[in-house]
């Protein structure tokens, strides 16, 4: 079993050319592309995608492909990097209280009996805002509140 054959870009402007050299001889257009052993659905396949194009314009659409290739890499990368900032500016974003704000929390906070002398202990909240699943102080309660295994 024979494996398909991969023409470069090169190649196929060569065999296009050739076909139209052919042609120009006075060659039926099927028996040419024939004669370049190409199917006639991969003559006009090609002839769409490379018509009419000469090496130096063939090198240069090359040369543009890969710079566009650079240049969605590089709107993709900075766009995903805004999204990222955007993000992070959003959720680390704190505003101010007024002194009216702060005055009432503080105030409720007094009154609700969590304050230092208030029997029921306070829950160390870490930067996730959750409790810390090992409490810093002391006493008895220093095992994990899940198992680990």
């Amino acid at each position: 079993m024979m494996g398909i054959k991969r023409y470069k870009p090169e190649e196929i402007v060569t065999k296009l050319r050739q076909v139209e050299v052919l042609c120009g001889q006075g060659m039926l257009r099927i028996d040419a592309i024939r004669q370049v052993h190409i199917t006639e659905q991969t003559f006009y396949r090609w002839r769409k995608q490379y018509g009419g194009m000469g090496t130096d314009r063939l090198k240069e659409l090359k040369r543009l492909q890969k710079e566009n290739e650079r240049l969605r890499r590089a709107v993709s990368d900075l766009t995903l990097d805004k999204l990222v900032l955007s993000e992070a500016a959003r959720v680390n974003f704190i505003r101010p209280l007024s002194s009216d704000q702060w005055r009432s929390m503080v105030s409720s906070f007094a009154t609700s009996g969590l304050h230092r002398s208030s029997e029921k202990p306070v829950p160390d909240l870490g930067a996730s805002g959750l409790p810390h699943p090992w409490p810093a102080s002391g006493h008895a309660e220093t095992t994990p509140r899940w198992p680990c295994r």
